[in-house]
């Protein structure tokens, strides 16, 4: 269950981020920059992408590590001891 804390979190991050609201005009006859809102949202979304991509990446090499036939730590299951495949 305390694994899925970061991933919720993180989750939880990418989703509120990009649903924030623009920045809109406040009073009338002011103008909304529609180029800079747009890039703004971009940057966020990307910012998120990255690092979801990041923590994707990491836990990848993570696994390809922990669970390699040379780690010492590794044992093989009943399975593989047997010969049942």
């Amino acid at each position: 269950m305390t694994h899925r804390a970061p991933s919720l979190a993180i989750l939880a991050l990418a989703l509120s981020i990009p649903a924030l609201p623009a920045l809109a005009a406040t009073e009338p006859g002011e103008y909304l920059d529609r180029r800079a809102e747009i890039w703004n949202l971009f940057f966020r979304m990307m910012t998120v992408a990255f690092t979801i991509g990041t923590v994707v990446s990491g836990t990848i090499v993570w696994l390809c590590l922990r669970f390699r036939e040379s780690n010492p730590k590794a044992a093989p299951t009943k399975y593989e001891e047997a010969g049942e495949w």
